[in-house]
């Protein structure tokens, strides 16, 4: 598949399958991500696995986060948390660990890592696996950061899960237009 292709025909997925990335693919879907566009060269991106076992304390730490942010959740509501994480056989986080005191602003380095993200979404496509980009309040919680050992000032740009077998599935929707996405210059 080339680029253009891989481009056109990504979509999220829906549901991921039981077989996590093998170590190859894996190794070359990060090694995509960390060539994206990067204004200083930076690299402000950080990644983070999280498989196997690890994705039970994953959704251990996103359960207690919805138990902060809304007391008196319920037992139902805190489950469906933790089986956030158990929604794929891998979870990569994405971190902006933004480089201080350069003139490359830290809008720019989060963007730098947003697409980083992107490749990683495409080099997953290209080799056949289901991933979603996801957020969440989990994302923005300085308790989730804390529990996963990263800075006070590191941004989670997000989620991303991937997997890929039987049970895979995907929500193409409806594709974006490119007319919806045009300006015009202004006229004199």
């Amino acid at each position: 598949m080339n680029v253009f292709e891989a481009m056109v025909s990504r979509h999220s997925a829906k549901t991921y399958g039981q077989i996590a990335p093998s170590a190859e693919h894996l190794r070359a879907v990060l090694e995509s991500a960390v060539r994206a566009p990067d204004h200083g060269r930076l690299r402000p991106w950080r990644f983070m696995l999280i498989q196997g076992e690890q994705r039970q304390r994953f959704g251990e730490l996103i359960a207690a986060s919805a138990k902060r942010r809304v007391p008196g959740l319920s037992d139902g509501d805190l489950q469906r948390e933790r089986d956030k994480a158990l929604r794929a056989p891998l979870i990569i986080a994405v971190v902006c660990r933004a480089v201080g005191g350069t003139k490359i602003p830290v809008i720019e380095q989060i963007l730098a890592t947003g697409a980083a993200t992107q490749n990683l979404l495409l080099g997953l496509h290209a080799l056949g696996y289901a991933a979603a980009w996801k957020t969440g309040e989990a994302a923005y919680d300085a308790g989730v950061k804390q529990a996963l050992g990263l800075l006070a000032d590191d941004q989670v740009v997000g989620f991303v899960y991937a997997g890929g077998g039987e049970g895979a599935t995907f929500a193409p929707g409806k594709a974006a237009s490119l007319a919806d996405a045009m300006l015009e210059f202004p006229a004199d």
